[in-house]
């Protein structure tokens, strides 16, 4: 089993090319002990994760990136600084990534964070609705507000990648505050509607 889990790290990495993220996440061993960790380069097949924290070679993990979302996979390197894990993913989720790690690549270049690239705007009442997925409504604070996302604080912690909607402005949960959750907008908002759907 790690024999096979080696053998597929190593053509993963043939076939694809890395690209460097340093993205901060968290990940989940096979005993469910969950860890800060961070992305140092990924490629669709495999990731090279930063953390303390030393797991077995073979084991499977669960890790959960920032501006990517849930990953799973099995280590197939380990060293004192971390460990490379190689994904197990569909031909569409391999696609996905791919695009988002494109995004990234060219994100960096551009030096265009996606925390800049909006003008800020302050609402009138920090106080907002916000609806998960499944229907469930709660009442956030609004602490950073742009035309394409925003930050919030809640007793909640949804899923990286799931959809919300604050207000009536809809989006994913892109990551995760000490308190709280980032969201990116579905589409960038003007002014106006963003604060006719945020009032």
């Amino acid at each position: 089993m790690q024999a096979e889990a080696r053998q597929l790290g190593s053509e993963e990495r043939r076939r694809f090319n890395r690209v460097d993220v340093n993205l901060l996440g968290r990940f989940m061993r096979e005993d469910r002990t969950e860890y800060p960790c961070r992305a140092e380069n990924m490629s669709p097949g495999d990731v090279a994760i930063t953390t303390a924290v030393r797991p077995w070679d073979g084991e499977r993990i669960i890790v959960y990136i920032d501006h990517i979302g849930r990953l799973e996979g099995t280590v197939v390197r380990v060293s004192d600084g971390g460990f490379v894990l190689s994904l197990k993913s569909s031909e569409r989720k391999r696609e996905k990534l791919a695009a988002q790690l494109t995004w990234l690549a060219n994100r960096h270049e551009l030096d265009l964070p996606e925390d800049r690239r909006h003008e800020r705007v302050e609402p009138e009442n920090p106080l907002i609705d916000l609806v998960l997925e499944d229907g469930r409504r709660y009442q956030a604070r609004i602490i950073d507000l742009s035309l394409s996302g925003a930050a919030v604080t809640s007793r909640i912690r949804p899923a990286i990648g799931s959809r919300i909607t604050l207000g009536t402005t809809q989006g994913r949960v892109v990551r995760h505050l000490e308190e709280g959750f980032a969201i990116e907008f579905a589409a960038t908002q003007s002014r106006e509607t963003i604060e006719r759907n945020l009032r």
